[in-house]
């Protein structure tokens, strides 16, 4: 089978092409590096069945070529991360609205007809209050929505542009909501939680945790996430323009999340608060709860995750053991 992935070279995209290379498949990656590495991606040219384009997905001349190569695309570029989002609203819309609709319709120019899966994110279902969140319920846009939101709008458009393109011109769309993804190789630069509490633990530092701490999360594990979408995009009958919650629907708070890596970590490190306005520089609006409802997703793959959270954190703490140590991971 012929991948190809756009953001191949970050924390989800290394692993879907990992996953692919270690089936024999051939992969295709084009990555800009803004929020990927080089680093993530090294070792797979060894495989001899991996290429690699560093280049912008809304600019790159090679994208026709590409899709018209790729049995299944894998659709992961985008500006990602709340710093981000904050400090570069305008090339956040730009960049992630833009980037799907050329995909999009360099397919449909194409002739050709590749199974698009289509990241989008939990974060498009807005300010909801509900204990967990389902495929069917309402979307929440605020009217004069702070820049916070901009990452949640730019991903609904995408869905948009994934469902209208499925609907008109018969393109094979399977719309992915993520939650809390996590694993190796994601990185606490632009604000991800489980990575920056993992480097401070290691280390015996104060764990910094933004607010009251009180706000709950479901993290789901990058492994068993990428073999999620492999499952479901591996269904001859799944309708076309689908729209599936990805993740894992075990919550915990951040305070209990900050408590257990250091548990998990044997770590002296202690527990510090600070509020939103003092760690991103701006006003932000927070979500107090998010938990996906997964009974579409099991009613449709029967899926058993493999990571539960303790093993992922035991997992990210021994790796960081390693790198700290100078040993290779």
């Amino acid at each position: 089978m012929h991948i190809f992935v756009t953001g191949g070279a970050g924390f989800i995209g290394s692993h879907i092409v990992e996953y692919h290379l270690a089936r024999g498949d051939k992969v295709h990656v084009v990555d800009n590096l803004s929020t990927g590495s080089r680093a993530n991606i090294e070792s797979f040219y060894a495989t001899g069945r991996f290429h690699f384009d560093e280049a912008d997905i809304v600019t790159w001349e090679g994208l026709d070529k590409a899709v018209a190569w790729a049995d299944r695309i894998y659709h992961m570029a985008a500006v990602v991360g709340v710093y981000r989002v904050l400090s570069e609203p305008v090339k956040t819309m730009a960049t992630n609205i833009a980037g799907t609709d050329r995909l999009l319709r360099a397919i449909q120019h194409s002739g050709w007809s590749p199974q698009v899966i289509l990241a989008s994110s939990s974060e498009v279902y807005g300010p909801h209050t509900e204990p967990t969140l389902s495929e069917e319920d309402a979307l929440i846009i605020q009217s004069g929505a702070p820049l916070r939101w901009n990452y949640a709008i730019s991903k609904l458009a995408d869905e948009g542009f994934g469902l209208a393109y499925a609907r008109e011109h018969n393109i094979p769309v399977l719309i992915a909501r993520f939650f809390n993804t996590v694993g190796p190789r994601q990185t606490g630069r632009y604000g991800m939680v489980v990575p920056r509490f993992v480097q401070r633990a290691v280390a015996n530092e104060t764990i910094t945790v933004f607010g009251d701490g009180e706000q709950t999360r479901s993290f789901c594990d990058v492994r068993d996430t990428v073999a999620i979408l492999d499952r479901l995009a591996s269904m001859p009958d799944l309708p076309t323009g689908e729209i599936v919650n990805v993740g894992s629907d075990r919550e915990i708070s951040i305070n209990d999340l900050a408590r257990l890596v250091i548990t998990c970590a044997g770590s002296r490190s202690g527990i510090e608060h600070i509020p939103y306005s003092e760690a991103y520089g701006a006003e932000f609006e927070d979500i107090r709860h998010r938990r996906p409802s997964l009974e579409k997703l099991n009613r449709l793959t029967g899926y058993e995750h493999s990571w539960n959270l303790e093993d992922t954190l035991n997992d990210l703490i021994s790796r960081a053991r390693e790198q700290q140590s100078g040993a290779k991971p």
